[in-house]
């Protein structure tokens, strides 16, 4: 009876992981046609963030549609053999992306360079943005600000694999311990896959100022604290059954430096600075740090709600 409510979970996983990809499946059929047909992407016509988004949409079917070979294999190690193999998808089809599609505007310029613009401003504000030589937003182009892409690009790959694979396992094995910690970290991944749609779509409304709007503030100050909880709480859903020292802390020491790793992609990315959201003490860097209060309080809230989640979950694995 599981044999069958396995294939029928893995059918229909492969089923909604492809569904939920059409469009930027559909958007890098559509630019490899102008490429083909005219050996650059149009920038009117240029399909909104189609990396990282396609990559991971390339890497996830892939980690899905292999998920009971590597099951197969290995009883203990399959999730880690599934985001090892789709992590090297990914990275396989992002560099093929970044320097194969050359984006049109006044001239051509390659994928990788054109989309860290778009980490300064929404797309449609690119053109109408008074790009100053002295801004300090501006360091000239610098690969190493894709950290910020592939550190989001990898959690979002490895904490949805990881809730392929824990649904099938438990499927497939009928032990539900891990049922309830499971749905708490699917949860935790939408909404962080939804922030960053949200954030490709916006770039959370900023202008190209160091200085952001306190809209902006508040949503890239729940975006990087989310980003602390989707990989804690992923790190959770591994140690749960473990001490409970261990399903506590090292979910809330995953979380914490993922937050500060986000603030790192950050600085790269602004020539070694940080957006500011706002002046004052609270808000201006600390001594030699970059970082402000501010900042540090949001690493430390990302830490502190992953505490609470662990210690729920640790809780409800204990009264079980």
């Amino acid at each position: 009876m599981n044999g069958k409510k396995y294939k029928k979970f893995c059918i229909l996983s492969l089923t909604g992981i492809i569904a939920a990809a059409f469009y930027p499946l559909c958007m890098s059929v559509r630019v490899i046609g102008d490429m083909m047909q005219n050996g650059a992407v149009p920038l009117e016509r240029y399909p909104k963030y189609i990396i990282p988004y396609a990559p991971i949409a390339i890497a996830l079917i892939s980690g899905v549609l292999l998920m009971s070979v590597f099951q197969k294999l290995s009883e203990k190690l399959n999730l880690l053999l599934g985001a090892i193999f789709s992590t090297g998808i990914f990275f396989a089809a992002e560099r093929l992306m970044e320097t194969k599609i050359l984006v049109q505007s006044t001239k051509a310029v390659p994928l990788e360079s054109w989309q860290m613009s778009l980490c300064y401003v929404p797309p449609e504000q690119y053109q109408s943005r008074t790009w100053e030589a002295v801004d300090v937003l501006l360091g000239g182009y610098n690969p190493a600000f894709k950290l910020h892409f592939y550190l989001i690009s990898v959690i979002i790959i490895v904490t949805i694999l990881n809730s392929f694979y824990g649904f099938a396992k438990m499927i497939r094995s009928g032990d539900h311990t891990r049922k309830r910690v499971l749905i708490i970290q699917t949860a935790a991944s939408l909404t962080f896959l939804g922030m960053c749609i949200w954030a490709c779509f916006t770039s959370f409304y900023r202008t190209g100022e160091i200085t952001v709007s306190a809209v902006s503030a508040v949503l890239m100050s729940i975006f990087f604290a989310l980003t602390g909880v989707a990989m804690g709480t992923f790190a959770g859903s591994l140690t749960l059954g473990k001490s409970n020292k261990l399903s506590i802390l090292l979910p809330i020491a995953i979380s914490v430096l993922t937050t500060l790793a986000m603030y790192i992609g950050e600085m790269i990315l602004l020539s070694g600075n940080l957006y500011r959201f706002g002046s004052g003490f609270f808000f201006d860097e600390i001594g030699g740090l970059v970082l402000a209060p501010v900042d540090l309080l949001i690493i430390l809230i990302s830490g502190g709600i992953t505490a609470l989640i662990s210690k729920i979950a640790v809780r409800i694995n204990n009264e079980n």
